[in-house]
Order: C-alpha cells, then sequence, then structure tokens
C-alpha cells in the first residue's frame, strides 16, 4: 500500500482508488452544470428559431459550412488523441501521453484559429451585432438576433477550448516531469472528460447553427 500514499495521495483520501472516485464524482457534477449552462443557450436557441424560422434559415446561410465542416473533423480527431493520451497515462507511457497531449493542443489551436477566421470574415462582413451591424432585406432584425446567439454559443464554446488547452499545456508539463503512470492517471482522465465535452457540444452546435434550412 505505500505507493498509495505517495506525492499524488491527499492526505484527505485513504487510498488513490478512493481519491479517484471522488474526483470522477466531482467532474461529473461539475459537467452537470455546465449541461445546465449550455442548456439554457440550446432553449434561448429553440424558442427564437422557431419564432423566426425564415430569417434563422437565411442567416445561417452566411456561415461557412466548409469552415465548420471542417472545425468538426478536426474536433472529432482531437478527441481520438486525447483518449490515446490517457491510455497512454494508463499504461504508463510517457512518451505517448506526450506526442497525443501535444496533437490535442495543435487541434484544438487549429480550432481556435479557423473560428478566428470566421470570427474576423462576419466583422468584415458587418456581421457582429452592434451599432455596425448590416444585412440587407426584411429581416435584418431577426438576422441580428441569430448572430446575437450564434457569437454567444460559438464564444462561450471557444472560452472552454481555452481553458482546455491550458489544462491540456499543465498536464504535459506534469507527465514530462513523470507525475502520471499506471498507478496514477487521474488528472489526465478527468481533463479527457472535459474535453470530450466540449466536443460533444460543438458536435450540437455545428447542425444547428451551420446546416438551417440546407438540403
Amino acid at each position: 500500500m505505500a505507493e498509495t500514499h505517495g506525492a499524488e495521495l491527499a492526505h484527505q483520501f485513504d487510498d488513490v482508488h478512493q481519491q479517484k472516485e471522488a474526483a470522477t464524482l466531482g467532474m461529473w457534477v461539475f459537467l452537470v452544470t455546465e449541461v445546465m449552462f449550455f442548456g439554457g443557450l440550446f432553449a434561448a436557441y429553440v424558442v427564437y428559431r422557431a419564432g423566426f424560422p425564415a430569417a434563422w434559415a437565411e442567416a445561417s446561410h452566411e456561415l461557412d459550412i466548409v469552415l465548420g465542416g471542417v472545425n468538426t473533423v478536426i474536433l472529432i480527431c482531437s478527441s481520438l488523441t486525447m483518449a490515446l493520451a490517457v491510455q497512454g497515462a494508463q499504461l504508463g507511457r510517457r512518451n505517448m501521453l506526450i506526442i497525443f497531449l501535444a496533437l490535442t493542443i495543435l487541434l484544438g489551436g487549429a480550432f481556435l484559429g479557423i473560428k478566428g477566421a470566421e470570427y474576423h470574415h462576419k466583422w468584415v462582413e458587418h456581421h457582429v451585432p452592434g451599432p455596425s451591424f448590416a444585412f440587407p432585406g426584411e429581416h435584418s432584425k431577426q438576422v441580428e438576433l441569430f448572430f446575437a446567439i450564434y457569437f454567444t454559443m460559438t464564444g462561450m464554446h471557444g472560452l472552454h477550448m481555452v481553458v482546455g488547452i491550458g489544462l491540456l499545456a499543465n498536464l504535459m508539463r506534469q507527465g514530462w516531469r513523470g507525475r502520471f503512470g499506471s498507478a496514477y492517471y487521474t488528472p489526465v482522465e478527468m481533463v479527457g472528460l472535459y474535453w470530450h465535452f466540449v466536443d460533444i457540444v460543438w458536435i450540437f452546435l455545428f447542425p444547428l447553427l451551420y446546416l438551417l434550412g440546407r438540403h
């Protein structure tokens, strides 16, 4: 039992197994609060989409479906690399852990870069809600509301991505120092759960925002 009372074991726990169960429960509780947060945004989306279906379909066509699709593929790949990083930690393979954490960070950075390009394009087109917003046609106000929801939802998702990349970078630093191994990899697993959740949120955002009225 000596290995369970190493530096990785907090003093309030009897062993690493108990600590992992507590961490897992805490992470799932946190993710439930995240579901409630994003659930409120999705509820607002549903209400306004039902109220202005034609305007929202028109606004959706202003989004770049190619860039949105590429970002979807990128995040799906990042879920795979994150899962492989967790496996590397479980097997005690430090190099495998570091490599796949680095790949996950690179994919996350690519996602944010593409999203930044999309935001810039919307700024140039005056599709950012506010005094400079401009959209031809009779649905201008409703389209502005769509973009307000779009920037809120994708912006909050992007913020979660930034936090996730920061967590991954911290895991890389600790992994390089040899903190994780087959006996202790709980932080890697918990961050993996968080990353998969963020990916799942985008899987819902992409069709709801990009695919309206498309056949």
